[in-house]
């Protein structure tokens, strides 16, 4: 199969830097080399390829938007670009990186002490320590001040009861940024993996995120150290920060997912023979292309748009919801159509569609609903707050 180029109607390559579109190809080109030729069997056996998170850091993408403690301070888009060609591997693959740079690093960065980032942020960098991020419960998903997880001053210690659920990387992690609250305000707390009273599981059985590691963590009498809570920030603030940050990423990463089965889908219809003829020639299957590659087009200019926004200052979470939206529909509906397409050879594994169908599933929901995220742009152009 030749080089991978994505899907570009609209020249929108000309809108990025010389900067921008090394980082996406650098990554574009590691992704076929080394994640491409595993993910089957990773996505078969729901494991997680571990053995690549060296080179992840080595390539600069943990934390890759932070400044300073070893990470390499890219732009924005360049940023986003990255996470689309790393969802163009596999929606587990760019949850890896978000949580380890959105959801870990980017609280510590932005919330935590000095010591805390030294002591955290450069290892986590090179990918030598894994974080993950602990703010869903089981029954707190889209409402997540009504938590359970408790956190009690002890005068030396913090002691931690609770549990979290559906949390990336938690059983693999070695810092868990965990939310709780304390005398009634949700705070952040850093729990190293190992402290007493703190365990994890795995979730299994997943037909999404197979090549993710999914898991609960639980909190039994966990005694934190004074120094690991997580700054002065309170309440909802600190968390809906990071995950304005990870959906900023969901906006770019989508769309590869998008690009993937478009380009399978493509190269499929134009080898395919039914009637003495490829499938391409047919009206109905060109029409199923056309909406694919128009409505990749409409999320690519969406999420250089968000990255433009963000890079001047001007980002308000509102733009986040509706790329993050817009963005995670357009490709499953991307990926339903691929595999229309690909008739019965679309449901196997040796085509990617259903992989990134099943995976966006999971996307689609996480990190803010499809409905959810559509209430949150309905308050901000009616004033009106249908969500409470």
């Amino acid at each position: 199969m030749s080089r991978f180029k994505g899907a570009d109607f609209y020249q929108i390559d000309d809108l990025f830097s010389e900067e921008e579109r090394m980082a996406r190809d650098s990554v574009r080109d590691w992704v076929d080399a080394e994640f491409i030729p595993i993910i089957e069997e990773h996505n078969r056996n729901a494991t997680f390829p571990s053995e690549l998170i060296p080179q992840l850091g080595e390539m600069g993408v943990l934390g890759a938007s932070l400044q300073g403690y070893g990470c390499a301070g890219m732009s924005p888009v360049a940023y986003g670009l990255i996470l689309q060609e790393l969802e163009r591997g596999d929606s587990g693959l760019r949850s890896f990186v978000s949580v380890q740079g959105s959801l870990c690093m980017y609280p510590i960065h932005a919330y935590g002490s000095e010591e805390q980032k030294e002591r955290y942020l450069p290892k986590m960098a090179t990918g030598e320590l894994i974080g993950c991020f602990g703010l869903t419960e089981a029954d707190f998903g889209s409402n997540p001040g009504g938590m359970l997880t408790r956190a009690e001053d002890k005068g030396d210690h913090y002691l931690l009861n609770g549990s979290k659920y559906w949390i990336t990387n938690g059983c693999i992690a070695d810092v868990a940024i965990v939310w709780a609250k304390l005398d009634g305000e949700i705070r952040g707390f850093l729990v190293d993996k190992g402290t007493p009273g703190y365990s994890t599981n795995t979730i299994k059985n997943k037909f999404s995120l197979r090549a993710s590691v999914t898991s609960e963590l639980i909190f039994a009498d966990c005694k934190i150290p004074k120094e690991n809570i997580l700054g002065e920030i309170s309440g909802l603030k600190g968390p809906l920060s990071c995950l304005s940050q990870a959906r900023f990423g969901i906006a770019f990463g989508t769309v590869g997912s998008a690009m993937a089965v478009y380009d399978e889908a493509l190269r499929y219809s134009q080898t395919r023979i039914q009637f003495d003829r490829p499938i391409a020639r047919f009206q109905l299957v060109q029409e199923k292309l056309i909406w694919m590659v128009s409505e990749i087009t409409k999320g690519q200019l969406l999420a250089w748009r968000l990255g433009r926004l963000k890079e001047s200052g001007k980002l308000h979470h509102s733009h986040i919801s509706m790329a993050k939206r817009n963005n995670c529909w357009m490709a499953l509906e991307c990926c339903r159509k691929a595999r229309d397409l690909l008739g019965a050879n679309g449901i196997t594994d040796e085509y990617q569609v259903m992989r990134h169908m099943c995976n966006l599933e999971s996307v689609i929901t996480y990190e803010g609903t499809h409905d959810v995220h559509g209430l949150i742009i309905g308050r901000e152009i009616t004033g009106e707050n249908a969500i409470l």
